[in-house]
């Protein structure tokens, strides 16, 4: 299981690090959204969490589950909603002022050499 975990781990770091380095808004906001899943899987995998024991301190418990974990995800979850929302909103803004999304650095450049 720890294997499976780690591939799929892996997985959603080496898509979201490939559709980061597009040159299209769209597949960089995908690859933000699957580098932050696979941040969440990691820290809730590294919690140690163990099936059947409660989240909180009981007498009668045989013992708990750190609960940190799950609220450091719960957190980033949020977190990360709202950022995807923000850089949604900017990457609408920017084709909406030029008519496309593909970022391409070069033609600021071009356009810099062409005033001079």
């Amino acid at each position: 299981m720890e294997a499976l975990i780690a591939i799929a781990i892996g997985t959603l770091t080496a898509g979201g690090i490939y559709l980061m380095l597009r040159q299209r808004t769209f597949p960089v906001i995908i690859g933000l959204t699957l580098l932050s899943y696979a941040v969440n899987v990691f820290i809730f995998a590294a919690g140690r969490l163990v099936p059947g024991l409660p989240a909180i301190i009981a007498k009668d418990a045989a013992g708990y589950t750190d609960p940190l974990p799950q609220a450091l995800v719960l957190t980033a979850i949020v977190i990360s909603f709202g950022m995807t929302a923000v850089i949604v909103l900017m990457a609408l803004g920017s084709w909406l002022e030029s008519g496309h999304d593909k970022v391409d650095m070069d033609d600021e450049k071009d356009e810099q050499e062409t005033r001079a």
